[in-house]
């Protein structure tokens, strides 16, 4: 009971802070040194936790805390070695059933990304320099539905038309040339800095 009420206070602490950001403007202005730091935080406990124990998966910790365990790690983008662990770790859980193919297949996704490489599942998403929320490339771009549908997401088409019907407030305006080669710029120094690259 206590490393299940752990996990999901772990991942209701990161959600309200990116909700604190959100409302103030300034999540998509980089890596929020705040949430850095609820990020990092989290995934040393996480760590420890999984040496402790192992996943946490339903078999552990039930549903929610298991999906709070996932949002950590997921969540986790300053520790590549823990992303890449976790992947491992992910796989065989989801192997016996502890976990849904749908985290292995986001984490996997994740990390390809900040590696530089295509996702597989299409399901990491970033504004393009016009302000429109996109997925980063994708490989075999022409079985990827066929590989959404068994992990019972929508179509990228589907999911194409959702992003335009809920545009309105998540959409953020279109960047100059400057401003999106800065953002560029910063986003791979960071990747650099933290070992993605």
């Amino acid at each position: 009971d206590e490393l299940r009420t752990e996990l999901i206070a772990m991942a209701e602490e990161d959600l309200r802070v990116r909700s604190e950001l959100e409302a103030e403007g300034s999540l998509q202005e980089g890596y929020a040194p705040r949430m850095e730091e609820v990020h990092r935080r989290n995934a040393e406990r996480l760590e420890q936790i999984v040496t402790a124990h192992g996943w946490p998966g339903r078999s552990l910790v039930g549903d929610v805390a298991s999906r709070a365990a996932w949002l950590v790690l997921q969540h986790a983008i300053g520790d590549p070695s823990l992303q890449r662990r976790g992947l491992e770790w992910l796989r065989g859980a989801a192997e016996r059933g502890d976990v849904p193919e749908i985290e292995v297949a986001m984490l996997e996704d994740r990390i390809r990304v900040f590696e530089g490489r295509p996702q597989r599942f299409g399901t990491q998403l970033d504004l393009d320099s016009s302000g429109k929320l996109q997925p980063h490339p994708i490989e075999d771009e022409a079985g990827v539905d066929q590989r959404r549908a068994r992990l019972g997401l929508p179509s990228m088409a589907e999911l194409e038309r959702d992003n335009a019907e809920h545009a309105g407030a998540d959409e953020h305006a279109p960047f100059s040339p400057e401003e999106w080669a800065r953002r560029e710029r910063e986003r791979e120094a960071w990747l650099r800095k933290v070992g993605w690259r």
